[in-house]
């Protein structure tokens, strides 16, 4: 039977219990694809977390934001950009989807097909989340981190509510900007520059 797990930092947030039960790969897409208006993930320590839709207005932001990923990454040419209806295995065991991520092309054509048509077992080079008004920092920070500990090269976590931005890099302490105007994805993700300006 599955537990219950809410969080008072996140009223949006159901999180379900799946130590006892065993949820197959396969099942976990099954459910994903037939529950579209829900975003769900699974955390490395098997908790189901049932995420209601974001509102418009942070909708748009990562629309823009994915805009700007996915045009770079057409002119660079050297790995694939993911919106956030992507899931990614990571090598914790967790199932994720950020809100924006780009992964080099030689590990993606490493893939097989059917591992490139599920939630491909790979960590992301580049993960982005963005806060929406329900979100909590501290569980998106968490998120962040995990992502550097599965292999993700850069991270951002991207904080309209405070206009502030959380720079993931491994090695290295987690940076914050105030309100910058630009965000370099350099050396990840060379040249690509976004104008954070856009979405406050």
């Amino acid at each position: 039977m599955a537990e219950v797990v809410t969080s008072e930092h996140t009223p949006h947030l159901l999180t379900l219990s799946v130590r006892s039960t065993e949820l197959t790969d396969g099942q976990f897409y099954r459910l994903c694809q037939d529950n579209p208006d829900l975003r769900l993930e699974l955390t490395a320590h098997r908790e189901l977390v049932i995420m209601a839709p974001t509102g418009s207005k942070t909708g748009w932001r990562n629309s823009r934001l994915n805009q700007r990923l996915a045009n770079w990454a057409e002119r660079e040419g050297t790995g694939l950009s993911f919106d956030s209806s992507a899931g990614f295995t990571l090598p914790g065991g967790a199932k994720r989807a950020p809100d924006a991520a780009w992964v080099q092309r030689g590990r993606w054509e490493a893939l097989s097909e059917e591992q490139q048509e599920g939630f491909a077992p790979l960590c992301p080079d580049f993960v982005v989340e963005l806060r929406s008004p329900q979100d909590s920092l501290s569980v998106l920070q968490e998120k962040m981190s995990e992502y550097l500990e599965n292999g993700a090269r850069l991270g951002w976590l991207i904080d309209p509510l405070g206009r502030r931005v959380y720079l993931y890099r491994p090695g290295k302490p987690v940076e914050c900007l105030d309100n910058p105007a630009t965000l370099s994805g350099d050396p990840v993700l060379p040249g690509f520059v976004f104008d954070v300006r856009e979405i406050w």
